[in-house]
């Protein structure tokens, strides 16, 4: 896996729980995300009539339903529940904790629904990184604000992720990124606008900050995070871009103690060493395996244009 673009992604998948806070505070989670897509989905829509057109042919109506139901479980259902909880008051910190038990999850599953086992050395990094993203906001559990039950909520929400992942990895017709990316876009728009209307909250409010958050949102978040997890998810597999979420509650934390002035101390320093660990312990447990016959397939990769059925990479 390219450093350069794990990097790239750690830091712009950790920008999204940011522009939550940025945006909790000056307006209701339905709203930000309302106005977070729906401008967005329009202009991916101009692009995908005139820019990337060809990258349409050949996509049917089951491809279109698949990517629907990828998209609501991956972005509306996700987000969503991030928003809400930071929302209620669990730090964006803890939320990224919570976000970031995603790989046991992924990696328990990995074997039965793909074929993609994990080695012990693997588990091994995974347990290290459980433990790393725990020890970072363990105080912020224990002695923070929000009602108890508010730390459930992101829980849903990693729920909804790891099933979007497993959904569209056992799609036989991958489809591009240019399709991808438009019709998720477009169902948390129109998902989001939905509830933004059933809530009377479609009016955004005049505050700058608002759309300072938006356009930290758009940019870094959808474009960064989220199509970069698509890209490795792609690239790489299951295992090995859900090892880098374990250094979401780190990097995360980080960013609210230079934001938001959120506690950042040596227990913060412990977790990401940890964090760190668990990617290169995982990297090393891949490649110390050796090809055979039970070795799972990777993914196809994802071509623009119908074409040609690409060949199986090994590795993600």
């Amino acid at each position: 896996m390219n450093v350069l673009l794990s990097i790239a992604f750690v830091l712009t998948w950790s920008s999204g729980f940011i522009g939550a806070k940025l945006g909790a505070g000056s307006a209701s989670a339905v709203t930000v995300l309302m106005w977070r897509f729906l401008p967005l989905a329009v202009v991916l829509a101009v692009v995908a009539l005139t820019l990337t057109r060809a990258s349409w042919r050949g996509v049917t109506a089951r491809d279109i339903g698949r990517q629907t139901a990828v998209g609501a479980l991956s972005q509306s259902g996700y987000l969503l529940t991030v928003y809400y909880a930071i929302q209620l008051g669990v730090s964006s910190g803890t939320t990224a904790l919570i976000d970031g038990t995603q790989p046991l999850v992924a990696g328990a599953l990995a074997g039965p629904l793909l074929g993609q086992y994990v080695s012990r050395t693997q588990w091994l990094g995974l347990v290290l990184g459980v433990t790393g993203v725990a020890v970072v906001t363990a105080a912020d559990f224990t002695g923070g604000d929000a009602p108890w039950w508010a730390y459930l909520v992101p829980f849903l929400g990693m729920l909804s992720l790891v099933a979007a992942t497993f959904l569209d990895r056992r799609s036989a017709r991958p489809v591009g990124p240019a399709v991808s990316m438009t019709v998720h876009c477009a169902t948390s728009a129109v998902i989001f606008t939905a509830l933004a209307a059933a809530a009377g909250a479609v009016v955004p409010p005049a505050d700058a900050s608002f759309w300072t958050a938006i356009g930290w949102l758009v940019a870094l978040s959808t474009f960064g995070g989220y199509g970069l997890y698509w890209l490795i998810l792609r690239r790489s597999g299951v295992t090995q871009v859900n090892t880098l979420m374990f250094l979401m509650a780190p990097v995360t934390a980080l960013w609210g103690a230079l934001m938001f002035g959120e506690p950042f101390g040596a227990q913060t320093a412990a977790g990401l060493a940890l964090g760190l660990a668990a990617v290169v312990v995982v990297r090393r447990g891949r490649s110390a395996e050796r090809p055979t016959a039970a070795a799972p397939v990777e993914p196809r990769v994802t071509r623009a244009s119908a074409g040609p059925a690409p060949r199986a990479r090994t590795g993600r």
